[in-house]
Formats: structure tokens, C-alpha cells, sequence
């Protein structure tokens, strides 16, 4: 059998694998990652206007002055085209500035810390539908949510209704992660100690892949979870199912969730301990431990008393009061 023949029999199995694979980043199922693919999709077609020609150009070229072809031009003496150098750096220099309006625009738009001004292309954000708050904790290796809207926390699953607003609120417990949801949005870092934001929206219902996109140890492979788009009422059976277990995620099961552990399954907790995620982003989850916005609370009131202050002793740190969480109602 011919070589040629045997690589594509060879390559078959590999084109029949590929054709069942959804381009996610392509045909995503969220605005926001349907806003940035667009600006991606723009950007490789503005390059393509020069890579295409310029690879076009490099075949005919090869073709044209191969050294079995006694026929073509043979000009020692060329060294300068005007026209040339004109297409050589103009063309180059337009498409730069397409890239660049195209990132510039693209970026503002799409700033992940920016509200949404749209649910989808044609329909705006109604102002009566309050945006879902999900708060975000990276551990090692798994995903931990907290609803403060709802009072429930999950682990490895979260969920949010269709065509509603999400404002995510993310940090790490030690690791700096990537949380990542092609379906949904663009990805963005957590960082422990430090909060990042991002607003979304999922406009069709279905169970899409989320991820870490950054290498966070040996379980990184593993730090995998299910982002749920529900219908309004699939959402508070969500939410009921969720309740159900009854279960509390105190701080001591904090402490005994947050530490090391692989392929964690899907967890749910009917409440959690007041303020755990600001203690966890404030580094103040074991005992004895001072968090840091009360420290630096500290460190301000002794600036503001003055330099002798800095000398005495620090004054006690007033107790703020414990704020339980309430159920937002169903819109």
C-alpha cells in the first residue's frame, strides 16, 4: 500500500474523534464569552488578511523561481520597489491599528469587574431582577461556592437561573487558581488574601464544564466542577435539594475541607458559618488567627492618633456585630 494512503487511513480515527467535539470557545452558551469570541473570531480574521497572502506568496514564490524553471525573470540587478515597500508597510500597519481599536474596545467593554448592561444582544438587564451573588473559594483541589443571597454552600457544583445577572466574588484559601467556565466567560485569577470579580450570565439551560486554568500542585487535574444553567424554578429545586442534607459548614469542617484532598465529590451544606468567606479572605480561618482587615483597621486608628499612640498599647478592636443571612425571594 502507497505511504500517502496508509498516513490517511492513519489520520480517519483522528478526524472521526475531532468531529465530535464541540468548539465550546466558539459557541458558547453565556453573552459575555459570546461578546469575547466575537472579539477573538474579528482578531484572526484581520491577521488572516495578511497571513493568508503572505503564505499564498511564499508558495507561488517557491513555485515561480524553483531552479527547474528556465523561464522565470532573472533580475541581479532589482533592489527597490516603491509600491513594494508601500504594501510592505502600510498593510502591516493598518491591520495593527484594527488589532489594536478591536483589544482596546474589547477590553473596556468586557471588564470583568463592570455590571452588565445586557442579558443578551437586544435585550437589556431588567432593573427588578437583583443579580445572583455567588461567592468563590479555590482550594486544594476542589471549588468551594457560598450563596449569601440563599444561605447554602456547595462544593464541585454551582448553578444559576437563565438570563440572570451573576456577580461572582472569588479568592483563594492558599493557591492562586484560575476559575474558568468556557460556556460562561472568560477566565480570572484567585488569589488568597485578595478578591477579584466577575459578572456573567448564562442564556441557555444546560450543565457546562468548569475548571482551574492554572497550575495549582499535584491535584490540579482534578480541580473540576459543574456549572448548572436552570430554568427559575429548576433553580429553587436546586436550592431546596441543596437544604436538604441540612448540613452546617462550620469552621472546624472548613479547615478539615480546605486541606489537601483529589477527586472530592459534588457537597452540599445547608448553612455555613457567618462570615466565613470574609474570614477566609481576610486569612483568619484557624484559631487565634487576626484578620487582616481588622489589623489593618488597628494600623489606621494608630496612624490617626499620632506618633506617641504607636508607642502605647493598641486599643481592643471593636466587635462588629455577626449579620445572618436572609433569602432573597424568587423574581
Amino acid at each position: 500500500m502507497p505511504a500517502n494512503r496508509l498516513r490517511g487511513l492513519v489520520l480517519i480515527p483522528l478526524f472521526i474523534a475531532l468531529a465530535g467535539c464541540k468548539a465550546v470557545l466558539l459557541d458558547p452558551s453565556g453573552d459575555v464569552a459570546r461578546q469575547q469570541s466575537d472579539v477573538m473570531t474579528a482578531s484572526v480574521a484581520i491577521m488572516a488578511l495578511i497571513i493568508v497572502p503572505v503564505l499564498v506568496a511564499i508558495a507561488v514564490i517557491a513555485w515561480r523561481y524553483r531552479a527547474s524553471n528556465r523561464d522565470a525573470r532573472y533580475e541581479p540587478e532589482w533592489d527597490h520597489s516603491s509600491q513594494l515597500e508601500l504594501a510592505v508597510w502600510a498593510v502591516p500597519l493598518l491591520i495593527i491599528i484594527a488589532l489594536g481599536a478591536i483589544t482596546w474596545i474589547g477590553t473596556h467593554q468586557l471588564d470583568p469587574y463592570q455590571p452588565l448592561n445586557r442579558v443578551v444582544d437586544g435585550k437589556s438587564i431588567d432593573t427588578n431582577v437583583r443579580p445572583l451573588e455567588i461567592e468563590v473559594v479555590s482550594l486544594d483541589w476542589k471549588w468551594l461556592f457560598f450563596y449569601p443571597q440563599y444561605g447554602i454552600a456547595t462544593v464541585n457544583d454551582v448553578a444559576a437561573p437563565v438570563d440572570v445577572p451573576i456577580h461572582f466574588k472569588l479568592t483563594s484559601s492558599r493557591m492562586m487558581n484560575s476559575f474558568f467556565v468556557p460556556a460562561l466567560v472568560g477566565q480570572i485569577y484567585t488569589m488568597a488574601g485578595m478578591q477579584t470579580e466577575l459578572n456573567a450570565v448564562i442564556n441557555k439551560p444546560g450543565v457546562y464544564r468548569g475548571f482551574s486554568a492554572n497550575y495549582s500542585g499535584i491535584g490540579f487535574t482534578d480541580m473540576r466542577f459543574r456549572f448548572q444553567g436552570l430554568t427559575r424554578k429548576g433553580f429553587q429545586d436546586w436550592i431546596s435539594r441543596a437544604r436538604a442534607g441540612g448540613k452546617t459548614l462550620s469552621l472546624a469542617a472548613y479547615r478539615k475541607l480546605a486541606s489537601p484532598s483529589r477527586n472530592v465529590p459534588a457537597a452540599y451544606f445547608a448553612a455555613y458559618a457567618p462570615d466565613l468567606y470574609q474570614r477566609i479572605l481576610n486569612t483568619c480561618t484557624q484559631p487565634g488567627q487576626v484578620c487582616k482587615d481588622k489589623m489593618m483597621a488597628q494600623d489606621a486608628r494608630r496612624n490617626q492618633w499620632g506618633p506617641s499612640a504607636r508607642h502605647s498599647s493598641p486599643r481592643p478592636a471593636a466587635q462588629q456585630p455577626l449579620t445572618s443571612v436572609h433569602e432573597v425571594p424568587a423574581h
